[in-house]
C-alpha cells in the first residue's frame, strides 16, 4: 500500500454498505477498506471484521488499532447508538451525524414536530401513547390512513391502512403489544402523488444534493402487499421535473438543515428526504439520516466524482468538490426471500450464471461457505442494469435476475412501471 494511501472503515453489512465499499473502491486515494461487519459480497472488496455495526467500543477500538484515516457508517442503528460522538471524542475521523442529529430518523414525533415548527412541508399529523385516544382520532378521519411507530423498526414500522379493522390491529401491535418495542405512534394523513428519494450531502448549513432516485416500498407487483425496507430503485427521476427539486431543496432539504442547527444539533452527513410530489408540490414522508436502502445501490454507480473527497469534505467542514453525475441511468432489482416482510428460512444456496451482462450485483444478506453463496436475511441481492435510458437499464438487470437460480428468493418484476 502506498505511503499516503487512505485506510477508510465502513460500519455495517448490508447492500448500502456494498455500494459505499463500492464506490470507494474506485477512490485512487483508497488504499484500504475494512468492513464491520460486512457479508459475503463485500468481502471482495474490503477485508470484513466481525465487529457488530452497534459495538461502538469495539469499533473505536479496532480503528484506533488499526489506524483508520476515516469511518463511514452506513446504519441508522450505528448512528443512534451514539458511534460518531464515540469516534470524534477519540479524535477519529468519521463520516456520519451525531447520536443528537440521528433522532431526525430515531423518533418519527421528533421529525414531525421538527417541520412543524420551521414551516417544513409534510402531511398533518398527530402522535400518540394511548391506545384509546389514537383510536378514537383514526375514527374521526378518512382512509387510507398512515400509522408510524415512533423509533426504529428497520424500515417496517409504516403501516398504512385501508379499514377502520386494520387500523386497530395495526394500533393494537404498536401500542399494546409493543411490536417494535415500547413507543408512541404518529398518525397522519394520507398523501398522493409519486415519492421520489432526494439524498443530500449536509454539513451544518451547506446542503450539496444528490441525483434523484425512487424506491419501490411494497412487497409485491402493482404495488400491493406490505411495506418493505425497498424492493428496487432506479435514477435518475423523470417524472420530477427541475422546478420540483428547485422547491425541495429551497423549501425542504436547506431549512431543514438550518433548522437542526437552530435546535442545536446541526447535521453532518446524509440526509435522506422521503419527498412525495403531491398537487400542493413536494411534501416530506419521512426523514433518514444516512443513505437510504436501497436507494444508493442505484445512486453512487452514477457519481463521478472521487467519494473519498466527498467524505472527507463534511467530515472535515473544508470545502466540497463539484459533485458530478454520470450521464448513464441505473435500475436495481432486490431478489427477497420469501416470507419477507414476514419470517423467513435462511442457509437456501445462490447460483450464479458464469456472465450476468452489464450488471452489478450488491449483497444485502448473505453468506459464503465452501466457496458458495447462501441466503442470510430478508432482502438478498440488488442486481443493477446499467443503459442509455431506463428501459435499457430494466432489461440488463431483469434478465441477470432472472438468470440467477434459488429456491427461495422472490423479486418484483415492475420496477420502474411509473417511467416505462
Amino acid at each position: 500500500m502506498l505511503k499516503n494511501m487512505k485506510k477508510i472503515l465502513v460500519i455495517g453489512g448490508g447492500g448500502r454498505e456494498h455500494a459505499i465499499v463500492d464506490a470507494l473502491s474506485r477512490s485512487p486515494q483508497v488504499g484500504k477498506i475494512y468492513c464491520a461487519p460486512g457479508n459475503a459480497g463485500i468481502s471482495e472488496q474490503a477485508e470484513c471484521v466481525a465487529i457488530k455495526d452497534t459495538d461502538v467500543e469495539g469499533l473505536k477500538a479496532f480503528a484506533l488499532e488499526n489506524g483508520v484515516d476515516l469511518a463511514v457508517v452506513g446504519p441508522e442503528v450505528a448512528l443512534a447508538a451514539g458511534v460518531v460522538d464515540a469516534f470524534k471524542d477519540a479524535g477519529l475521523r468519521i463520516f456520519g451525524p451525531s447520536k443528537a442529529a440521528a433522532t431526525i430518523e430515531a423518533s418519527k414525533d421528533f421529525a414531525k414536530q421538527l417541520m412543524a415548527k420551521y414551516d417544513i412541508p409534510t402531511a398533518a399529523f398527530e402522535t400518540f401513547e394511548d391506545y384509546d385516544a389514537a383510536l378514537e382520532y383514526v375514527k374521526k378521519g378518512s382512509f387510507p390512513v398512515v400509522l408510524k411507530y415512533d423509533g426504529l423498526a428497520a424500515g417496517k414500522g409504516v403501516v398504512i391502512p385501508e379499514t377502520l379493522e386494520e387500523a386497530d390491529a395495526t394500533l393494537k401491535d404498536m401500542l399494546l403489544d409493543d411490536k417494535f418495542g415500547k413507543g408512541k405512534v404518529v398518525v397522519e394523513e394520507f398523501l398522493t402523488g409519486p415519492e421520489f428519494s432526494f439524498m443530500c450531502f449536509v454539513d451544518g448549513m451547506d446542503v450539496y444534493p444528490m441525483t434523484l432516485s425512487q424506491d419501490h416500498k411494497r412487497a409485491y407487483e402493482g404495488d400491493k402487499g406490505p411495506n418493505t425496507g425497498g424492493m428496487g430503485a432506479y435514477s435518475p427521476v423523470p417524472i420530477i421535473t427541475d422546478e420540483d427539486i428547485e422547491f425541495a431543496m429551497e423549501k425542504i432539504m436547506k431549512p431543514t438543515a438550518a433548522a437542526m442547527v437552530a435546535e442545536g444539533c446541526p447535521f453532518t452527513g446524509v440526509l435522506y428526504g422521503g419527498l412525495m410530489k403531491t398537487p400542493q408540490g413536494p411534501k416530506v414522508i419521512e426523514f433518514n439520516c444516512r443513505f437510504g436502502a436501497p436507494e444508493p445501490e442505484v445512486v453512487l454507480p452514477r457519481l463521478e466524482t472521487d467519494i473519498y473527497d466527498i467524505f472527507s469534505a463534511v467530515a472535515d467542514h473544508t470545502p466540497m468538490p463539484q459533485i458530478e453525475w454520470k450521464k448513464e441511468v441505473t435500475m436495481g432489482f432486490v431478489m427477497a426471500s420469501k416470507g419477507y416482510p414476514g419470517s423467513y428460512d435462511k442457509s437456501f444456496e445462490i447460483n450464479f450464471p458464469e456472465n450476468l451482462g452489464d450488471v452489478r450485483i450488491y449483497h444485502m444478506g448473505t453468506s459464503l461457505k465452501d466457496g458458495k453463496y447462501y441466503t442470510a436475511g430478508g432482502r438478498v441481492l440488488m442486481v443493477v442494469g446499467f443503459g442509455n435510458d431506463l428501459q435499457e437499464a430494466h432489461d440488463k438487470a431483469l434478465a441477470a435476475v432472472e438468470s440467477i437460480k434459488c429456491d427461495n428468493l422472490f423479486y418484483r418484476r415492475d420496477i420502474g412501471w411509473r417511467v416505462l
